[in-house]
Order: C-alpha cells, then sequence, then structure tokens
C-alpha cells in the first residue's frame, strides 16, 4: 500500500510540477524540512535553506514575470526544461517509491511533468488569441493555485491528487481541441 501511496503521491507532485516548478519543490523542501515528510538522497537536498531560499526567490520571479504578457511566452519556452526537470526530480524524490530505479522513477516524473507542461503551454494560445493576452494574468493565477492544491493533495491525500491531475488533464484537452476547430473554421 505504501508503494501505490509514493507512486500516486509522485505522479501528483510530478504533475504539479508541469503547471509551477517552484511550487512543489518548495512546499517538499519546507516539509522535509519540518519533519512531515522524507526525502530520499540526495534529493534531501531540496530542505537545504540555501536551496529553499533560491526556489523562492526564483519562484517569486516566475510568478510575477507568468503574469506579464510576452515574458509568459518566455518563462514557458524555459519552464520546457525546468518544470520537467523539477518533475523527474520530485518523482525521484518520494521515499515511497525506493522500489521503482531511479533512472524509471525520474523518467516518468520527466514524462508527467513534461505532459502537463506541454498541454498548459498548447492550451495558453486560447486565453492569449481570445483576450488579446489580458486574460494570461488570470490564466496564470489559477495555474499557480493548481499547483498548490495538486501539491498539498500529493502529500496528503494523494488519491485526490491524481483525480485532479487527470481533471486537468481532460480540461486542458477540451481547450486545445476547441482552438484546433477554431483554427480549421
Amino acid at each position: 500500500m505504501e508503494l501505490l501511496s509514493g507512486l500516486l503521491s509522485s505522479l501528483g507532485l510530478s504533475g504539479a510540477a508541469g503547471l509551477n516548478a517552484y511550487i512543489p519543490l518548495l512546499l517538499v523542501g519546507l516539509l522535509s524540512r519540518a519533519g512531515v515528510m522524507q526525502l530520499s538522497g540526495p534529493f534531501d537536498l531540496l530542505m537545504n535553506p540555501w536551496v529553499l531560499v533560491g526556489i523562492g526567490v526564483l519562484g517569486a520571479l516566475d510568478f510575477v514575470g507568468d503574469k506579464i504578457p510576452g515574458v509568459d511566452h518566455a518563462l514557458h519556452l524555459l519552464g520546457g526544461v525546468v518544470n520537467t526537470a523539477a518533475g523527474a526530480v520530485l518523482f525521484a524524490a518520494q521515499t515511497g517509491v525506493a522500489d521503482v530505479p531511479p533512472a524509471l522513477s525520474m523518467a516518468l516524473g520527466l514524462l508527467v511533468a513534461g505532459g502537463v507542461h506541454a498541454t498548459r503551454t498548447a492550451v495558453r494560445p486560447v486565453a492569449t488569441a481570445t483576450t488579446g493576452g489580458l486574460g494570461n494574468p488570470l490564466v496564470s493565477t489559477v495555474e499557480d493555485g493548481t499547483s498548490l492544491l495538486l501539491s498539498v493533495l500529493a502529500v496528503f491525500v494523494p488519491v485526490l491528487a491524481v483525480i485532479l491531475l487527470a481533471a486537468v488533464g481532460v480540461v486542458g484537452f477540451r481547450l486545445w481541441s476547441r482552438l484546433g476547430r477554431r483554427r480549421a473554421l
């Protein structure tokens, strides 16, 4: 049962990283530092105070930058690497997934976070096209809130995190499909 819980938690955290890399990294680092969760090495470095400060500063810059039309698109390009790498680290860091080889767990985290980030990047033009970029700050705030909710659920109620992750995927697919139909007309 612990293996299943660890896998679900890892899926939720890597999915959250696909939306915002810094929120789940910061949450996991802080919870690990507080003794609420345990990270396997070498990922326990996430609870180092200097690493936490660095993640917090980068997260704050990303939070603000993602609300500015134009800057948000540049951050999404960079996020293709950062978000997927964070997802890989978060998936592999969970001690409940110790039975899964580290290379496989990192590959799974990379796929989950990369898939979520790719969906986010594909759907964002819908907000840009329909609102002239003015809706991007709202969409970004929803993405950040969803990443936070996914992160908290992944740690404390992993089953709900995976259900929410699936719902995010369905909504993203529907929005992307609508954009495709509009382009075809």
